[in-house]
């Protein structure tokens, strides 16, 4: 009962991070996870528990999805798990946290760079890339979030189209899961306190963020982008 308790409090934490800023919370609670739960239930339990979080906080803002992302999206999403499930474990992944937090940085904070990507940064990409890692690493909702960030009319939009984006990703990893075998019945009672913990969550997040000025908001998210991506690059370079 007190692991359940303590992972919940942790979740919804992270949770509120998540409705407040768009990002940082799926990547916060799946460092702080290893600490509770075993690494066989690790990405299935997180990724089930973001899916609440993430459905949740899209709901609570459905009409600030930015619509036109979710078929290419959705698309991208389904060949990308489709793919991934059938070789991920053959592949070494060591560097791939790297080179999605070189792209987050190119991309945010070089003109050049963002001039050129342009032509080939799409959601079907995106959607096949997420998907894809969030099977290996679990919180990938920051990759697509830079291209939305251009998209998009406000912070808000932001946040709430991360949040429909991810609900797809996590969706998909959780429906691979069952089909690769994983129980989540055995673990039902953690699972239902930290999807409550996650929807409640993103409920307080979200009233909150309506609080926040709009570009100091979006500053923000860059801010905190940043901080993750050189954090990845930094844990990289230690295992080499």
């Amino acid at each position: 009962m007190d692991l359940i308790i303590t992972v919940s409090f942790f979740t919804f934490l992270t949770s509120t991070l998540s409705a407040i800023t768009g990002v940082g919370g799926g990547m916060a609670l799946i460092a702080i996870l290893p600490s509770f739960l075993s690494a066989n239930i690790l990405i299935p339990i997180h990724g089930l528990s973001q899916l609440f979080s993430n459905i949740s906080r899209a709901v609570f803002s459905y009409k600030d999805i930015y619509k036109k992302a979710v078929p290419l999206y959705f698309m991208g999403s389904i060949l990308g798990v489709t793919l991934s499930s059938s070789f991920f474990l053959l592949l070494s992944f060591t560097y791939i946290p790297l080179f999605i937090a070189i792209y987050i940085l190119l991309s945010l904070w070089s003109k050049k760079f963002d001039f050129y990507i342009k032509r080939f940064e799409n959601y079907f990409i995106l959607g096949f890339l997420q998907s894809s890692l969030s099977l290996i690493v679990g919180a990938t909702g920051a990759l697509a979030m830079p291209k939305l960030i251009k998209d998009c009319r406000n912070n808000n939009q932001v946040v709430v189209s991360v949040a429909a984006l991810s609900a797809i990703t996590h969706l998909l990893k959780i429906i691979v899961f069952i089909f690769l075998g994983f129980s989540f019945l055995e673990h039902v009672n953690l699972i239902i306190s930290m999807s409550i913990s996650a929807i409640l969550g993103s409920y307080i997040g979200t009233f909150f963020r309506k609080k926040f000025n709009s570009n100091k908001l979006l500053l923000l998210i860059k801010i905190i982008l940043t901080i993750l991506a050189v954090k990845s690059i930094y844990q990289v370079l230690i295992i080499i």
